[in-house]
């Protein structure tokens, strides 16, 4: 539009403001809303003449809604306090998760060493032992009495010997000079004859009547495995986990590893499974019994260990 149009106009409003003044002045004064609301009407018609196509770009945009509303505002403070609180949880949660697996395998390092420790305490005696006494004890049936068949096979006695399957072969003078093996025969002809739960408290009696026992590692084994044939894996697992950790070098300590994964797949837990064989094969390594030995591959096929 020309530079001259556009003064012509305003002139013109300029004259119609003049003009209205008078009249607005006998009706008497004007309170500020009313004249600011006459001001815009007068602007907008100018604006109109001006600029008939819309509004300039200097006042493009402005509207009377206010740019956000209390309530919009409202909710996004609320939506921001909500993100912030799961962040604060999830942080939460994985310090203590990191917490918790550190301490795990700080457990497991003390565990390792401390097996490390007391096996070589055990190679160290048992080399001292051939070197003083090279004659080889004889392996009793009563040490291969809760073992698989094909273990007790291994370990039979001499075919001059002959016995029953699964016989006790104590001596009687043997056994009343010893309770601790009397009362262990007690507990295994109990879980013999599947009367598990008489066998377990009887086990478990002898255990603790006879603390220094060498039965002592048999008794807390054979009570988890009697547990564990009477459909309690959750228990069995505790007590054979127990065993082991109470006296890793006890004679069926690595037996309460094996069965230990046997339990934790009735639970529903393969992964862990693979963790007691995996601790059954570091910490014993080629001393582990040939029963558990030759057992330990469908196991961890079974617990589908990598």
């Amino acid at each position: 539009m020309p530079v001259s149009h556009f003064k012509s106009v305003l002139a013109l409003a300029v004259m119609a403001l003049a003009a209205v003044t008078p009249a607005a002045a006998q009706r008497g004064p004007a309170s500020p809303e009313q004249r600011i609301d006459r001001l815009e009407k007068q602007v907008r018609q100018v604006q109109k003449q001006v600029f008939p196509k819309g509004q300039p770009a200097d006042t493009a945009g402005f509207v009377d809604d206010p740019a956000a509303t209390q309530a919009s505002v409202g909710a996004l403070i609320g939506r921001l306090d909500s993100i912030e609180r799961t962040i604060a949880d999830l942080t939460r949660a994985s310090e203590e998760n990191g917490n918790r697996v550190a301490v795990m395998e700080a457990e497991l390092a003390r565990l390792r060493a401390d097996q490390d420790r007391r096996l070589r305490a055990v190679e160290s005696s048992a080399a001292a032992s051939e070197s003083g006494s090279p004659a080889r004890e004889t392996t009793t049936a009563a040490e291969t009495a809760d073992q698989p068949a094909d273990d007790r096979l291994e370990a039979a006695p001499p075919a001059s010997q002959p016995k029953v399957e699964g016989a006790r072969d104590t001596p009687a003078a043997t056994a009343a000079a010893d309770p601790g093996e009397t009362a262990y025969d007690k507990g295994y002809n109990l879980w013999t004859t599947k009367k598990y739960d008489a066998a377990i408290a009887s086990l478990n009696a002898m255990a603790k009547a006879h603390p220094g026992h060498r039965r002592v590692s048999w008794a807390h084994n054979l009570a988890g495995r009697a547990m564990l044939d009477k459909g309690q894996p959750r228990a069995a697992a505790e007590a054979l986990l127990a065993n082991y950790r109470r006296d890793p070098k006890g004679e069926r300590a690595q037996d309460s590893l094996f069965y230990l994964g046997q339990a934790l797949i009735r639970l529903g837990q393969p992964g862990q499974a693979c963790k007691a064989f995996a601790e059954l094969e570091d910490v014993y390594g080629s001393a582990v019994r040939a029963p558990l030995k030759a057992d330990l591959p469908a196991a961890k096929a079974k617990a589908k260990c990598d």
